[in-house]
């Protein structure tokens, strides 16, 4: 991740704040009344928060086909997508219009959103009844609409999935559109009655987890007009990056899979020549090609308009957190307004693991992007990071100002494969090498890291005498020399040390869901706003494997194709390790573990070999705050000590062999947003 800090480009949103609200003719107070607002220089109060002061049970429930200007499907029409929308009447009533909070999702029938996998409901008329997840409990009393959308090719949408492609983009952009006036809606999916928006005020906010996410951000790359902020939730950057890492295969299918995992009966019928595309324009090579380009959203990071709330994992091995870190570059390349929390969770949403301040924090989000309220949320700090399980730190700047890229050259040491990081480059000729093992992962490097294994090698500081921070993307530069014609590559920071964390690797990848419940806003019969809640699910572990990053040393010579391999001769790559912030605290060490297939996070080349690594051409380059100076001081005071550590202390288990207890990656889920 680039370190040098850019100023955060001033947007209209924010230019406009005080005006919106002075300028606001009609305050919310108890019982849905509407009261003047105060001239200017009589003493107004600002509003500072929305009130649930409207009727949930009364509220409008209505639904809308949006057309696209598409014809994916070929059926010689174009393609309408559904629309359910829950919005309060009371507005309506006095001729006011509100803002919108808009999930666009492919999950609505086939697969559900949220912890509890819920699904949209409707009645014997088709009208809608139940919204997944509590968006419109919550929001629709404070004086919002909420529209969730079925994305063209699932549910009662028309149209083709296309994974990530033109028709998703679409999809939701259009009915961004409609909501500003620019484009066509109708009362039936086929007839030629149209809707209008006529209740709206244009000011959008999307939000969604995973696909969902993905989707907010592809239209927010769009530029279009009218939406004023997304909050992407473990959401993708590049889909060509959520199924290969440098060429290198995370899964062992393709986008082909996903369209089929979530389009309607009718869309399976009548798509099969865009899923064909899918399968010729995404070969398993792991080529970049034109279809992969569409897919890409951060060449158009210039085009953003909205206002930036990610949130994400560090730990999640479903959409890995390079997503949300070079996504975060590309935005502040272009100063879009952002902010960011970063979890030790796997792929969980924030109201599944922080949920009072996580609701909190939306609340005042959306009043403040979308209502104008100049409550300050745009003013605190830029980052909330987890550093243990609950527990918060927060910077006004991420990654803060004074980290520094660091450059941590590998060393030989006493037994073969376990080595020395310093500031020292290696002598020349120095060499160590690994033999791919493909039934080994990242888990099973770590719990070994002092004892010589042929299937890796590891590079360790000396115990710190010091905490040392590293916080941004780093990168690893191997000159390496395969023994075959095809290798897979795997490098990975580990912090080498006792430490409580969630566990990540668990079913509920860190949360525990319990059987009680809690209520954020007014239910109705169909739509409950009531949640089970959740608590921290921990385990003790002896090192934490906090940044990875996987390659095929094929693409060598560039990302965009990949060659043959000479067994025997050398090639640098760059392997770029995903977005962390961690603190590996004194007493501990951090290790640097290069390594070949990492089981069930990459696919195997098709013939593993030995890799010979030069350590005088190897260096990681890492975003240590406060550079290499901080980096010296922390390791300053303590003689090396890559050992066995003794019973009960360290990263040994207790019974004192030399192997430490660590979280493994399960098998990966290749279903954005499909598990959780």
């Amino acid at each position: 991740m680039p370190i040098r800090v850019r100023r955060t480009r001033v947007t209209y949103r924010s230019l406009a704040v005080a005006a919106a609200a002075t300028l606001a003719a009609l305050c919310l107070v108890p019982g849905g009344a509407a009261q003047a607002a105060p001239a200017a220089g009589e003493g107004a109060q600002r509003p500072r928060e929305s009130r649930a002061v409207h009727s949930y049970e009364d509220a409008i429930r209505e639904s809308v086909w949006v057309d696209t200007g598409l014809d994916e499907d070929a059926d010689g029409r174009r393609d309408r997508v559904a629309v359910d929308i829950v919005r309060p009447r009371e507005p309506a009533r006095q001729g006011r219009r509100i803002p919108v909070v808009m999930d666009a999702s492919p999950y609505y029938a086939c697969c559900g959103r949220g912890n509890e996998s819920q699904r949209k409901t409707y009645d014997a008329q088709g009208r809608p009844v139940g919204f997944p997840l509590y968006y419109d409990n919550y929001f629709v009393p404070r004086g919002y609409a909420y529209l969730a959308v079925d994305l063209a090719g699932t549910s009662r949408s028309d149209g083709c999935v296309d994974v990530g492609g033109r028709s998703d983009v679409r999809s939701a952009k259009a009915v961004v559109d409609w909501l500003n006036g620019r484009a066509r809606a109708y009362t039936t999916r086929t007839g030629a009655e149209p809707a209008r928006a006529s209740w709206s005020n244009g000011a959008t906010g999307m939000i969604g987890k995973s696909y969902d996410g993905t989707v907010a951000n592809g239209v927010a790359a769009t530029g279009v007009r009218g939406l004023r902020t997304i909050v992407p939730i473990g959401a993708i950057s590049s889909w060509h990056d959520y199924y290969f890492s440098q060429g290198a295969p995370l899964y062992g299918s393709g986008p082909e899979w996903l369209a089929g995992y979530v389009e309607s009966p009718e869309a399976r019928t009548r798509c099969g020549a865009v899923k064909q595309k899918l399968v010729d324009g995404a070969p398993r090579s792991g080529d970049r090609t034109p279809l992969w380009d569409e897919r890409d959203y951060m060449p158009d990071a210039h085009r953003v308009r909205a206002s930036v709330l990610a949130i994400h994992g560090m730990q999640d091995l479903n959409v890995r957190a390079g997503h949300v870190g070079r996504w975060w570059d590309a935005l502040a390349a272009h100063g879009v307004e952002r902010r960011i929390w970063l979890s030790q969770t796997g792929h969980v949403d924030p109201f599944d693991f922080r949920r009072a301040e996580w609701v909190r924090t939306l609340h005042r989000w959306f009043d403040h992007y979308l209502l104008g309220y100049d409550n300050g949320v745009d003013r605190e700090p830029m980052s909330q990071v987890e550093r243990a399980p609950g527990q918060w730190t927060a910077d006004r700047h991420w990654p803060p100002r004074t980290t520094a890229p660091t450059v941590l050259r590998p060393g030989r040491g006493p037994s073969p494969g376990v080595g020395t990081l310093s500031l020292t480059p290696a002598r020349p000729g120095a060499a160590e090498s690994f033999t791919d093992d493909p039934a080994l992962d990242e888990t099973d490097w770590a719990a070994s890291a002092d004892t010589p294994t042929a299937a890796k090698t590891v590079f360790t500081t000396r115990p710190l005498s010091r905490d040392l921070r590293l916080a941004g993307s780093g990168k690893v530069t191997v000159r390496a020399t395969p023994s075959t014609t095809s290798a897979h590559l795997t490098a990975v920071l580990v912090d080498l040390g006792p430490a409580e964390i969630r566990d990540y690797a668990a079913p509920g990848e860190g949360i525990t869901t319990l059987e009680r419940r809690a209520c954020w806003g007014p239910s109705t019969t169909g739509d409950s706003s009531c949640y089970k809640e959740t608590a921290a699910d921990t385990t003790r572990v002896g090192a934490t494997v906090f940044a990875r990053g996987w390659a095929d040393l094929n693409t060598h010579a560039g990302a965009a194709t990949a060659r043959d391999l000479v067994p025997g001769r050398p090639y640098t790559l760059t392997l770029d390790l995903h977005a962390t912030d961690h603190v590996v605290p004194k007493g501990h060490r951090l290790a640097l573990i290069v390594a070949g297939t990492d089981r069930n996070l990459i696919e195997p080349p098709a013939a593993p070999g030995r890799v010979g690594l030069d350590l005088a051409r190897t260096r990681a380059t890492l975003p240590v705050v406060g550079g290499a100076p901080a980096f010296a001081r922390a390791v300053a005071g303590s003689a090396h000590a890559p050992r066995a550590t003794p019973p009960g202390t360290g990263t040994g288990p207790r019974d004192g062999s030399a192997t430490a207890t660590v979280q493994g990656p399960r098998a990966a889920n290749p279903v954005p947003g499909g598990d959780r």
